[in-house]
Protein backbone atom coordinates (compact mmCIF):
# COMPACT_ATOMS: atom_id res chain seq x y z
CA UNK A 1 0.00 0.00 0.00
CA UNK A 2 1.05 3.00 -1.27
CA UNK A 3 1.11 6.60 0.32
CA UNK A 4 -1.04 9.32 -1.19
CA UNK A 5 0.41 11.76 -3.64
CA UNK A 6 0.39 15.25 -1.29
CA UNK A 7 2.92 18.41 -1.27
CA UNK A 8 3.82 16.55 2.30
CA UNK A 9 4.93 13.52 0.71
CA UNK A 10 6.83 14.99 -2.02
CA UNK A 11 8.41 17.56 -0.15
CA UNK A 12 9.40 14.47 2.42
CA UNK A 13 10.70 12.01 -0.88
CA UNK A 14 12.99 15.01 -1.98
CA UNK A 15 14.09 15.50 1.83
CA UNK A 16 15.03 12.04 1.86
CA UNK A 17 16.51 11.99 -1.34
CA UNK A 18 18.49 15.14 -1.01
CA UNK A 19 20.14 13.88 2.45
CA UNK A 20 20.73 10.74 1.47
CA UNK A 21 20.93 10.48 -2.31
CA UNK A 22 24.97 9.67 -2.44
CA UNK A 23 23.89 6.83 -0.07
CA UNK A 24 21.54 4.98 -2.19
CA UNK A 25 22.38 2.91 -5.69
CA UNK A 26 24.60 -0.32 -6.45
CA UNK A 27 27.44 -1.32 -3.95
CA UNK A 28 30.25 0.39 -6.25
CA UNK A 29 28.86 3.95 -6.11
CA UNK A 30 28.56 3.70 -2.36
CA UNK A 31 31.87 2.40 -1.97
CA UNK A 32 33.45 4.95 -4.11
CA UNK A 33 30.95 8.00 -2.50
CA UNK A 34 32.74 6.31 0.60
CA UNK A 35 36.11 6.55 -0.29
CA UNK A 36 35.88 9.51 -2.29
CA UNK A 37 35.07 10.88 1.83
CA UNK A 38 37.88 9.69 3.29
CA UNK A 39 40.18 10.91 0.93
CA UNK A 40 38.64 14.39 1.18
CA UNK A 41 39.36 14.60 4.47
CA UNK A 42 42.82 13.32 4.34
CA UNK A 43 43.55 15.44 2.11
CA UNK A 44 41.96 18.46 3.96
CA UNK A 45 43.72 17.51 7.23
CA UNK A 46 47.09 16.60 5.97
CA UNK A 47 46.98 19.92 2.75
CA UNK A 48 46.21 22.46 6.41
CA UNK A 49 48.60 20.54 8.47
CA UNK A 50 51.17 21.04 6.02
CA UNK A 51 50.50 24.18 5.12
CA UNK A 52 50.39 25.35 9.02
CA UNK A 53 53.59 24.49 9.81
CA UNK A 54 55.81 25.33 6.94
CA UNK A 55 54.46 29.04 6.62
CA UNK A 56 52.16 29.52 9.59
CA UNK A 57 49.38 31.59 6.96
CA UNK A 58 45.85 29.76 8.34
CA UNK A 59 43.74 32.37 7.25
CA UNK A 60 44.80 32.24 3.64
CA UNK A 61 44.51 28.61 3.44
CA UNK A 62 40.99 28.77 4.81
CA UNK A 63 40.01 31.71 2.32
CA UNK A 64 41.95 29.88 -0.36
CA UNK A 65 40.08 26.58 0.57
CA UNK A 66 36.50 28.33 1.24
CA UNK A 67 36.83 29.85 -2.48
CA UNK A 68 37.39 26.31 -3.74
CA UNK A 69 34.46 25.14 -2.37
CA UNK A 70 32.04 28.23 -3.31
CA UNK A 71 33.45 27.76 -6.84
CA UNK A 72 32.64 23.97 -6.75
CA UNK A 73 29.19 24.05 -5.02
CA UNK A 74 28.11 26.73 -7.55
CA UNK A 75 29.01 24.22 -10.50
CA UNK A 76 27.45 21.23 -8.57
CA UNK A 77 24.37 22.98 -8.78
CA UNK A 78 23.85 23.34 -12.86
CA UNK A 79 23.67 19.36 -12.51
CA UNK A 80 20.00 18.58 -12.69
CA UNK A 81 20.34 14.94 -13.38
CA UNK A 82 19.15 12.36 -11.03
CA UNK A 83 21.56 10.48 -9.71
CA UNK A 84 24.69 12.50 -10.27
CA UNK A 85 27.39 11.10 -12.31
CA UNK A 86 29.94 9.04 -10.47
CA UNK A 87 32.56 11.78 -11.27
CA UNK A 88 30.14 14.78 -9.55
CA UNK A 89 29.68 12.56 -6.27
CA UNK A 90 33.68 12.09 -5.75
CA UNK A 91 33.97 15.68 -6.30
CA UNK A 92 31.16 16.30 -3.99
CA UNK A 93 32.10 13.43 -1.51
CA UNK A 94 36.20 15.37 -1.77
CA UNK A 95 34.75 18.82 -0.51
CA UNK A 96 32.42 17.41 2.05
CA UNK A 97 35.18 15.57 3.55
CA UNK A 98 37.66 18.66 3.41
CA UNK A 99 35.42 21.08 4.70
CA UNK A 100 35.27 18.53 7.73
CA UNK A 101 39.00 18.03 8.21
CA UNK A 102 38.70 22.13 8.14
CA UNK A 103 35.83 22.45 10.71
CA UNK A 104 37.73 19.78 12.73
CA UNK A 105 40.95 21.42 12.60
CA UNK A 106 39.44 24.70 13.52
CA UNK A 107 37.78 23.29 16.81
CA UNK A 108 41.48 21.29 17.67
CA UNK A 109 43.65 24.77 17.31
CA UNK A 110 41.06 26.64 19.67
CA UNK A 111 39.65 29.34 17.05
Amino acid sequence: MSLQKTRFNENLLLLGDYLFGSWLGSWRRVSFGLITLLLGFYFGSTFTAAYLQQFGQRPIVVVTMVILFEILVRLRSRISRKPWPIHWLAIDNLRIGAVYALVLEAFKLGS
